[in-house]
């Protein structure tokens, strides 16, 4: 099998860019396990890096889906869904608006519009700012539109969400099933504008089939350190993997 776009592809699985990736993928895929959230927040600003935004996002929202699949049924019962149905079909209704941006923005500028906005997020996580008011039906839609449109974007729809849906009163376990059911409701909607674009081709397919298998390892360690490793070890590695993405995206 050959062909001008098959062997372009083939190009993007050599040399150190595969190794950052095959890295940055593994490291996500224990965040996702461990706290529901993580895949695209760190993966969309190296991917975008490595092999462009229009490359990098799509690979990361089809791997999205396949990690949510895993994940899904176990939260649904847990999860808040008066909660998460609201935030995400508004979600879900911005999407394809956000993807416009991915199909006519600057490949440069909007890797750097990702960098810079995971890092902000980063700080944000670790400074002690929360909201910590209550969750009207119209803020949650506020936030799912907000949501939505960086998804469709950016492929990351998680920061508005999880600094909202963080700082309630759940129990951590609650917390996680909350950002499994978001994520896994909006991953669906998000993969159908790149598909329908036509930006699914082979790079993104040969990418997808390198790194899923390396997600798909990482994600079920993850979920079983869930039950291991205390809640502030885990939240200061990611903090710095966060950081650490951003600043690369940035940055190079």
């Amino acid at each position: 099998m050959s062909g001008p776009g098959f062997d372009a592809a083939l190009g993007l699985l050599q040399g150190g860019p595969l190794l950052i990736a095959a890295a940055a993928t593994l490291i996500a895929g224990l965040m996702r396990g461990y706290s529901g959230f993580g895949t695209a927040i760190l993966l969309a600003p190296v991917y975008s890096t490595l092999w462009g935004p229009r490359i990098g996002v799509p690979v990361m929202l089809l791997m999205e889906l396949f990690v949510s699949a895993y994940l899904l049924p176990r939260a649904f019962a847990q999860a808040n869904q008066r909660v998460i149905f609201s935030i995400g079909g508004a979600a879900i209704l911005a999407t394809p608006l956000g993807a416009y941006i991915l199909f006519v923005a600057d490949g440069a500028t909007l890797r750097r519009a990702i960098g810079l906005f995971v890092l902000v997020f980063g700080l944000l996580l670790m400074s002690p700012w929360r909201y910590h008011g209550r969750r009207p039906l119209s803020l949650n839609l506020a936030v799912g539109t907000v949501s939505g449109l960086l998804k469709g974007a950016t492929g990351m729809s998680g920061p508005p969400v999880i600094l909202y849906l963080l700082s309630g009163p759940e129990a951590a376990a609650q917390h996680r099933a909350n950002l499994i059911l978001y994520f896994g409701l909006i991953g669906i909607v998000a993969v159908i504008p790149p598909l329908w674009g036509g930006l699914v081709g082979w790079p993104v397919l040969l990418l997808v089939a390198v790194m899923l298998p390396l997600l798909l390892a990482a994600v079920p360690v993850g979920a079983r350190l869930f039950h291991v490793i205390p809640v502030g070890w885990y939240r200061r590695l990611a903090l710095l993997a966060l950081v650490g993405a951003g600043g690369f995206a940035l940055l190079a």
